[in-house]
């Protein structure tokens, strides 16, 4: 019996979501790695789908399945018809044509389509992986026009199986032209370049950026039918930015279809104009920094060891000016107030550039921001500049600072200017905001200074989207610096003009445009429960290994729960909530002549096994699970604060009470 392919693909479709429902996958997985354990021996170093199909038939998963799919005929009904639902981003299995999606017709869409990838060599002797078997994967993330895709993850190989399809809205920003059907002189004009950002996820969820490039897209504007297949090498980023990491295949598609398609020669001409451009607004900018440089350096010989940073390289290597790494970021619902936005900032991971070789020399690297995102860890000035761009979206006057730290580490941080004149201090990577009130260096001895809490000590300059300004005050340490900006024999500004002419909306093809912020994909509550289950049955195990019983109290971890959510609003908000009534709670619990002991601790990852690997490093917390007494309870409680981008806040409590014996 044959079926057409519209039914065989629902019928897939049904199948396939009816197997998700029941888990059949998970317990394939259980299944397989028990035959592996119990059943094979150990000569034997592959298993083949008969042993697999023979274990599922033994343990019913079979018969499960069957009994669950249900056939219903209808004579009489033709073929269903649904309403045409939206869709931006689908994935189909039957390489190398996608499946196609309803479209508005009254739109212009452009149709990507990555269809499989070659010479990956670092993978080439990447074994193929057993069904599964947790293995490294490679995932694409796109952003076209405030738009954002991500692939599904496909197996680390030499020839990695991507086959993805990405409709992306030309118009989708524009106001007033959202119902007109641009045509293909309107679109050449549209030079937003498709951003394909490469990462790699390791087996411990460890992620890595492979690659970062600008997607010139408009070659399809000149293609016969409005189709055609590009082959995009992908650079390496950092050191290896000139090595090449792999290519993709890629094929390009309009719908509608153009009327009329442009000649080769007119398309080429725009690229060629607007490089010329663009190179020229550089040029210009380099040889004013060159001048305002210059100048700094007569105000004083010292300023030559400031660190004014008027250039930076980003993950391909390319210098660009400092201010076009920041612009207003407005986060939509997903943020609520500037002190969120930090604390959002400071649980994306901290890590800094990786450098082949010792030295211990930093190796600079600037993250476009998709990059950043993608990859969800970065180095200070990463988040430096986007703890700063969210500020300034939330309408404060906001700089990244770049100075230095104790011992003097190079650190960039965050500025804010209120109305009043008060300088406000943010640090990216910890949330932590400091009020800054100068020290005059000219007052008596004797009159009393204040002390700075803050951990910058010198301060080199200051920038944001249209300003620049060189610190040119007779000392470089914070604590005496004055932020009159005005001012201009203490901050030497560099020409607004100048600096606009470099950053958006001035520059439009050399900055990379800023993606929009993803809501969080992650269920908190599920993944708190999950979290918690793994460390009661780690601490058991472990308890066990030292000939402890264990018994929990789960009225005892509820009661921890207050104390979680208390931690994360002092770290969101400054303010202190709620310990009175957890204090009362736990004196309840724990009758006379008992003891209380608790540990919190923060994390910004989810991996149960690592958490409590770092967690008996603690004496504290080791004392705390190794208890040894009479009557031992133990508690513990996991609470996970989700934010945009799947990030995560994630706080654990380990508790006990027991009977005091002297």
């Amino acid at each position: 019996m044959s079926l057409p392919p519209e039914k065989a693909s629902e019928l897939k479709q049904i199948i396939h979501q009816q197997l998700l429902k029941m888990d059949v996958h998970g317990r394939i997985r259980e299944v397989l790695a028990e035959t592996i354990r119990e059943e094979l021996a150990p000569e034997h170093q592959q298993l083949s789908t008969e042993d697999l199909i023979k274990a599922l038939r033994q343990r019913g998963i079979i018969d499960d399945v069957m009994k669950e799919l249900k056939f219903v005929t209808d004579v009489n009904e033709t073929e269903r018809t649904s309403a045409p639902k939206p869709s931006t981003h689908f994935v189909d299995r039957e390489p190398p044509v996608l499946k196609k999606t309803n479209i508005d017709p009254t739109r212009r869409y452009l149709y990507l389509q990555v269809l499989g990838g070659k010479a990956f060599l670092e993978h080439l002797q990447e074994p193929e992986p057993l069904p599964g078997q947790i293995c490294s994967t490679f995932t694409l993330c796109l952003h076209f026009r405030n738009q954002r895709f991500r692939s599904k993850p496909v197996p680390c190989a030499c020839e990695p199986d991507f086959q993805d399809g990405f409709l992306l809205e030309i118009h989708k920003d524009s106001l007033g032209d959202g119902s007109k059907m641009v045509d293909a002189t309107t679109m050449l004009s549209i030079c937003d370049p498709v951003h394909m950002v490469l990462i790699k996820t390791d087996t411990f969820g460890e992620t890595t950026l492979v690659a970062s490039y600008f997607f010139e897209w408009r070659s399809v504007l000149a293609a016969e039918n409005g189709v055609t297949n590009v082959a995009v090498e992908l650079l390496g980023v950092g050191t290896e930015s000139n090595v090449s990491v792999g290519i993709l295949n890629i094929r390009l598609e309009m719908y509608p279809q153009l009327n009329k398609t442009l000649s080769s020669e007119v398309t080429s001409t725009q690229f060629t104009l607007e490089r010329q451009k663009t190179a020229e607004k550089e040029r210009l900018f380099l040889v004013y920094a060159k001048q305002w440089w210059r100048e700094y350096l007569q105000i004083r010989p010292t300023h030559n060891t400031r660190l004014v940073k008027i250039f930076a390289q980003d993950e391909n290597g390319v210098n660009r000016p400092v201010c076009s790494y920041v612009r207003p970021l407005r986060a939509g619902r997903l943020l609520d107030t500037p002190r969120q936005a930090a604390r959002f900032v400071s649980v994306l991971g901290h890590e800094r550039a990786p450098v082949i070789g010792g030295g211990g020399g930093k190796q600079e690297q600037w993250c476009t921001l998709l990059a950043f995102l993608c990859r969800k860890k970065g180095d200070c000035e990463d988040h430096a500049n986007l703890l700063c761009s969210l500020l300034l979206g939330f309408g404060l006057e906001a700089f990244v600072c770049v100075g230095t730290k104790a011992k003097g580490v190079p650190h960039t941080w965050v500025m804010t200017c209120g109305s009043d004149g008060t300088i406000t201090f943010w640090e990216s990577l910890t949330g932590h905001r400091y009020i800054h009130r100068p020290i005059n260096p000219d007052d008596p001895p004797l009159a009393e200074q204040p002390k700075p809490l803050y951990p910058y000590r010198t301060i080199g300059c200051i920038f944001n989207h249209q300003k620049f300004f060189g610190n040119c005050q007779p000392s470089d340490a914070v604590e005496v610096c004055v932020f009159d900006l005005h001012d201009e024999s203490k901050w030497k500004p560099m020409s607004e003009e100048a600096v606009k002419s470099v950053c958006p909306p001035g520059a439009t093809t050399s900055v990379p445009p800023f993606p929009p912020l993803c809501a969080s994909t992650i269920d908190a509550a599920v993944t708190s429960n999950e979290m918690e289950v793994q460390l009661r049955i780690l601490i058991s195990e472990h308890r066990k290994d030292l000939g402890l019983s264990t018994v929990w109290d789960d009225q005892l971890s509820y009661l921890l729960s207050p104390a979680l959510a208390a931690y994360e609003l002092e770290r969101t908000t400054g303010v202190s909530a709620g310990n009175e009534e957890f204090q009362d709670a736990v004196r309840r619990a724990v009758p006379d002549g008992h003891t209380f002991k608790g540990f919190p601790i923060h994390f910004v990852h989810r991996n149960a096994r690592r958490a409590f690997a770092t967690c008996l490093r603690s004496l504290f917390c080791e004392e705390i699970i190794c208890c040894r007494g009479d009557q031992v309870r133990l508690a513990v409680r996991v609470r996970v604060f989700t934010y945009p981008e799947s990030a995560c806040a994630v706080w654990i409590m380990f508790a006990c009470k027991y009977r005091s014996v002297l």
